[in-house]
């Protein structure tokens, strides 16, 4: 009897000892019903050849393998097990035995689909309870009929019968409740494989994108570890320290300085690897180039003291280093420009006394000396002109502006064209278009900027040559076209046209055009300027309209 009951311990736990063997993936999970189903099926079966009976009490472990299919094989697994369990143990032939059987078999059912169906779902303590109710069940299922026959005589009970039941339900309760736990277990395990390979996955791929992003950014990027060893280096550091040959990880930190001839660098990093600094930051340069170099402390534990690791950050700042002594030179040009427009303001006060008393002196002069004092009055009219071209290229002042269409401007400004063209012997031909969008313009300025460009191209050509203005009315922006038939501007020139001071003209200031740039500018507008050589010159101003981005378009 010990070795029947042995042997079908063994059995019993047949079922469970195979699944660990054989589930060691997440994607064997979903034939994991299929596969305790039918080996604890094939040990039902194998278990029944091994039963002990003494009368109507059957001592059977196969019963462990239809509780173990029915909360893990899934309720049909637990229907067929269960059938064919209790179709082999159906006791005697008496229609009310077998009755009495199948009404237990189906009371059994009922509470095998109350239990199984949310079994998967409920936490491991839930699970040992449902598991006690199945096997309460069966307990009281092998218990009645032991006790109905001590009732009426047809077993004799001794202390070896006693021994045998009591040992059958002790291996009953523990062979469930082991193969539950470890059935547990290997779901867990498998579990756990998989959040791991999950949380690799996304880890390596959490680093590839960090070293991508590391490669992409514009800084050179070093990570340090606590021993000063580098640990990592993106693609904008290799081509800084590309003096320093092979592969610079492994390095120590101050290797990688002297092969660079960076003592920078290992003095910041050394103040936050050895003497606890958070960040420490210097200038240098290197290659020719102006760097910012940072480090900064890492602590993963998060607490203060001796850093775990430095990140070491060098941003290339020549450019942003240039702008700044470009914004230091402007700010110190506009200070002179404001001292100078100052200074000239003041002398137009006595140059106006000295022409005054200049021209006095002209009318009370002898015929023969009035010719000294014209020229004497010429050259204070051109310096005086000087003066309030440079006051108004000078002077850093916010324009008022209205809505105006630039056509309406130069209908202003065509009598005085006209005049001038006339007393040279010129013409004047206009293309005006007939609709044009209004522009948020100062008016005054505007005149200044479009006589300018008229009197210039008038000086630019002979007698008989013809100035034509030409308006334009695009989608996102307005022209002005202002062109002559003159002997044209080299390109060497044109480049300079622009320059303060710089003039192609005998009596030229230099002045005007960069005030009609600064004008322009002040509209947010721009001026290009087209000449050939032997053919004329024509100056094109573009204004943008409200609303569009017409530079950024164009850039």
């Amino acid at each position: 009897m010990v070795n029947s009951l042995l042997l079908q311990v063994l059995i019993a736990l047949l079922p469970v000892g195979t699944f660990q063997v054989w589930f060691s993936r997440q994607r064997q999970l979903r034939h994991s019903r299929f596969f305790i189903g039918i080996v604890s099926g094939l040990c039902m079966l194998l278990g029944h050849f091994y039963m002990i009976q003494n009368g109507p009490v059957i001592l059977d472990l196969g019963f462990v393998a239809v509780i173990t299919a029915s909360l893990y094989g899934g309720f049909p697994f637990a229907v067929v097990l269960s059938a064919g369990f209790l179709a082999l143990q159906i006791p005697g032939e008496e229609p009310a035995e077998i009755a009495g059987f199948f009404v237990f078999f189906l009371v059994y059912l009922l509470i095998l689909y109350k239990v199984s169906r949310t079994f998967r779902l409920k936490g491991r303590v839930a699970k040992m309870r449902s598991v006690a109710v199945l096997w309460a069940v069966a307990t009281v299922s092998f218990l009645i009929p032991a006790v109905t026959s001590i009732v009426d005589g047809s077993v004799t009970p001794d202390w070896e019968f006693f021994l045998a039941c009591a040992a059958y339900v002790i291996a009953f309760i523990l062979i469930t409740h082991l193969s539950v736990y470890f059935i547990e277990i290997a779901y867990e395990r498998v579990s756990l494989q998989s959040q791991l390979l999950d949380l690799t996955r996304q880890y390596k791929l959490e680093s590839i994108r960090m070293r991508r992003f590391l490669d992409m950014v514009p800084l050179a990027v070093i990570f340090i570890d606590a021993k000063g060893i580098i640990t990592h280096v993106n693609e904008i550091a290799l081509e800084m320290g590309k003096n320093a040959a092979g592969n610079v990880v492994g390095l120590h930190y101050t290797e990688l300085a002297r092969l660079m001839g960076l003592d920078a660098t290992a003095s910041i990093i050394q103040l936050v690897l050895n003497k606890g600094e958070r960040v420490s930051s210097e200038m240098f340069k290197i290659q020719g180039r102006t760097m910012l170099a940072t480090a900064c402390a890492v602590n993963e534990s998060g607490t203060k003291g001796i850093p775990e690791g430095v990140v070491y950050i060098a941003q290339d700042v020549t450019d942003t280093q240039r702008l700044k002594d470009e914004l230091d030179k402007m700010e110190r040009l506009s200070l002179v420009g404001q001292m100078a427009a100052s200074i000239t303001h003041e002398i137009r006060n006595p140059m106006a006394v000295i022409r005054g008393f200049v021209q006095l002196l002209n009318e009370r002069s002898p015929s023969e000396q009035r010719s000294y004092f014209r020229i004497v009055m010429e050259e204070l009219d051109r310096a005086n002109a000087i003066i309030n071209d440079f006051l108004s290229l000078a002077q850093n002042r916010i324009v008022e502006k209205e809505t105006s269409s630039l056509q309406s401007v130069l209908k202003d400004m065509l009598p005085l064209i006209w005049a001038d063209a006339n007393l040279r012997g010129q013409s004047v031909e206009l293309d005006l278009c007939e609709e044009q969008d209004v522009l948020e313009l100062n008016g005054k300025e505007i005149k200044q900027l479009i006589l300018n460009l008229a009197r210039n191209g008038l000086e630019a050509m002979d007698e008989k040559g013809v100035l034509r203005i030409e308006t334009r009315d695009l989608e996102d922006r307005v022209q002005l076209y202002v062109s002559d038939t003159g002997n044209g501007i080299p390109p060497e020139k044109v480049e300079r046209l622009f320059e303060p001071f710089y003039t192609t003209k005998e009596q030229g200031t230099g002045l005007g055009l960069a005030l009609c740039l600064s004008i322009a500018e002040r509209h947010e507008g721009r001026i290009e300027v087209l000449s050939t050589v032997g053919e004329g010159t024509t100056f094109i101003v573009t204004f943008c309209k409200s609303g569009y981005a017409c530079w950024a378009v164009a850039e």
